[in-house]
C-alpha cells in the first residue's frame, strides 16, 4: 500500500511543541481547519504557543503539560491526544537535548540522560504512534533527528550516538509501516540558530528555524523518507561519511 499522507494536515500532534523548529513548522501549518495538540514541559510556554496559533487563525489548540522523558506516562498522554484530535494527520516529534559532551565523557549517568531523551523516549512515543497510525491506515510521523547521527565526532559523539540510534530505528519503522499507508520521515537538520545552540559561535552553515520548517513541510508534502535541511547538508555528510577512519580520527571535529 502506498503512503497516504494528508496535506495540508489538519489534525496535528506536536511533541516538544515549544522548540523553535516546532513553532516555525506550526506557524506554517495554520489554516482555519487546523486542530493542534501540543505537548511540552512548560505550561507557561505552551500557553503562549497556543495563543499564538489561535491568533494566527487555527481552528483549535489543545495541550498537555508533560515531561516526555517519563515513558510510563506516554500511553495515557497519547490516548488523550488522539481522542481529542479524532485522528492524526501529522505527528511531529521535536523534543531533544544537545547535552554536555564534556560532562558526559566524565559521567555515564549524564550520557544516559542524553540517550534517554533523544532515543529512548522517542522510541516509546513512536512505538505507540506507529501502532495507532497503522490502525487508522494513514498519517505521517515526522521526527527531528540530526546530521550528527551520520558519523560520530569527538565534539558531540554522545548526542550523535543518540541520533544514530534514532535514525536506525526510524529506518526499520519506515520499512514496517510503509505498506500500511503510514509515512515515516527522518529529518536531519544541520546547524540551526535556536536556544539549544545559543552558546555556539554562528557561521554561514547555520539556518533559521523558518528555513528548516519549510524544508520539513516540503518533505512531508512530497512523502519523502529522509530529508536533510537545508539541502546542502546531504552532500556535506556524504563526503564526511566516506572519509577513511584512519584519516577521520585525526581530525579536530
Amino acid at each position: 500500500m502506498a503512503s497516504r499522507s494528508v496535506y495540508p494536515p489538519n489534525r496535528i500532534l506536536v511533541l516538544g511543541a515549544t522548540s523553535a523548529i516546532a513553532m516555525a513548522v506550526m506557524r506554517q501549518l495554520v489554516t482555519p481547519a487546523a486542530h493542534f495538540f501540543l505537548v511540552a514541559r512548560s505550561k507557561e510556554k505552551l500557553t503562549a504557543v497556543a495563543q499564538d496559533l489561535l491568533v494566527r487563525g487555527a481552528l483549535r489548540v489543545d495541550m498537555i503539560v508533560a515531561d516526555l522523558d517519563d515513558t510510563q506516562a506516554h500511553s495515557q498522554m497519547l490516548s488523550v491526544a488522539t481522542s481529542q484530535l479524532g485522528a492524526v494527520d501529522l505527528a511531529l516529534l521535536a523534543h531533544g537535548v544537545l547535552g554536555d559532551q564534556a560532562a558526559a565523557e566524565r559521567d555515564y549517568f549524564i550520557a544516559e540522560q542524553i540517550l534517554g531523551t533523544n532515543l529512548l523516549s522517542a522510541v516509546s512515543l513512536l512505538t505507540w504512534l506507529a501502532n495507532y497510525c497503522v490502525s487508522q491506515g494513514q498519517g505521517t510521523l515526522a521526527v527531528i533527528s540530526s546530521v550528527a547521527g551520520d558519523r560520530g565526532r569527538k565534539s558531540n559523539y554522545v548526542y550523535g550516538a543518540s541520533k544514530a540510534g534514532l535514525n536506525a530505528f526510524l529506518s526499520g519503522l519506515r520499512n514496517r509501516c510503509d505498506r500500511s499507508g503510514v509515512q515515516v520521515l527522518t529529518i536531519k537538520p544541520g546547524f540551526v540558530a535556536t536556544p539549544m545552540t545559543a552558546h555556539v559561535a554562528k557561521n554561514r552553515l547555520f539556518a533559521t528555524p523558518e528555513r528548516v520548517a519549510r524544508g520539513i513541510l516540503s518533505a512531508v508534502r512530497k512523502r519523502k523518507d529522509v530529508v536533510y535541511v537545508p539541502w546542502f547538508w546531504r552532500p556535506i555528510m556524504s563526503i564526511i561519511k566516506v572519509v577513511p577512519e584512519p584519516i577521520f580520527k585525526g581530525r579536530d571535529l
